[in-house]
């Protein structure tokens, strides 16, 4: 795009955040933070403001789950499937087991200050804005279509169902399809009228920024204040000890080579998940001790590995290659999804 007088630049401000790793997603999500903890006052003037700035997480993740549906076809819906179960298993199933074994042995107090429900809560979800917001710059589409990953490990079902709680260890079922519309809709529009593929593919660019900050305005800084040195503990060990599992799952299950790196940008904790150990305790009394404090870890859980796993996904990414350019992920989204990429 030739650039006129007038239109010169004053402050490269998207070009800055976007030779950071994950700067587009990270720089506000630390902002909206910031306004949400001391600013709540702006962010409530209503209207517009409020609509973009606090209100527009989930529309704009649905609008980018829609786009992501769009450029899936029938042809390469099978790769996304296995994305999607590959980051499942290895972020969720695995690490929970974990987590539980763990609790067999030390009991439900856990280790070091640290519950077995604030660690169970922190390791058995992933945070699915978070995760489109990474693989809307540096994934795929087969990346991208693993969003539904998150929208099964959201909430408190695996953890309930971990701890044998039986009462309320069900997803409801309008949630998993309400959760999945977008996206099936995404791909019939995408097969019946693939112009809308091309109209739609610079969604990620658009979107990420603005729902990243959005998302921040619901992270209490205070929270991580309160949820101390054990809170923040527990946010650097989930991001890289989940994050590998799913690397590992990236390299030798899907064999996706030099771009495996990305499977550690799952390495992170739900927003959602602050709520789930006070849902725990209603379904279990014996956990009722422990509910305070692990709600705070849990808290510091989410904002640390919400920095830390797209940290970590990028720097692997760009140690084994595999950190593209935007025309460089567009290249791969145009090719047939069944051919293998290098490995290293």
């Amino acid at each position: 795009m030739t650039t006129t007088t007038s239109d010169r630049e004053v402050l490269p401000i998207y070009q800055t955040m976007n030779r950071i790793p994950g700067g587009l997603m990270l720089i506000p999500l630390v902002i909206g933070s910031v306004l949400g903890t001391f600013a709540p006052g702006f962010l409530g003037l209503g209207s517009f403001t409020t609509a973009l700035f606090q209100d527009s997480a989930l529309p704009l993740i649905a609008l980018l789950i829609f786009a992501t549906g769009t450029q899936v076809t029938l042809r390469t819906s099978g790769p996304v499937l296995a994305t999607a179960g590959t980051v499942l298993l290895c972020k969720s199933i695995i690490p929970a087991t974990l987590v539980i074994l763990l609790g067999t042995v030390v009991g439900i107090d856990g280790i070091l200050g640290v519950s077995i429900l604030a660690l169970l809560v922190a390791v058995d979800n992933s945070n699915g804005g978070l995760w489109l917001a990474f693989t809307g710059r540096y994934g795929d589409k087969r990346d991208r279509g693993a969003y539904i990953a998150s929208a099964l490990n959201d909430g408190p079902f695996f953890s309930m169902l971990f701890l044998g709680v039986s009462g309320l260890a069900a997803i409801p079922v309008s949630a998993m399809v309400a959760a999945v519309i977008p996206f099936v809709l995404g791909m019939v529009v995408g097969n019946l009228n693939p112009y809308w593929r091309e109209v739609l593919r610079p969604t990620p660019a658009i979107v990420i920024p603005f729902f990243a900050l959005a998302l921040g305005t619901g992270i209490d800084l205070n929270n991580i204040v309160t949820g101390g040195a054990a809170g923040i503990a527990v946010g650097i060990v989930v991001a890289p000890v989940t994050g590998l599992l799913t690397y590992l799952g990236y390299r030798f299950l899907l064999r996706r080579g030099y771009r495996s790196g990305i499977g550690f940008a799952a390495g992170t904790t739900a927003g959602n998940a602050i709520a789930t150990p006070a849902i725990i305790a209603l379904a279990d009394p014996r956990f009722e001790p422990y509910v305070e404090t692990a709600t705070a870890q849990v808290a510091a859980s989410v904002l640390v590995t919400a920095i830390i796993a797209p940290l970590l996904a990028s720097a692997v990414l760009k140690r084994q290659g595999g950190l593209l350019t935007e025309e460089e992920v567009a290249r791969i989204d145009d090719l047939e999804l069944g051919v293998k990429e290098p490995q290293l």
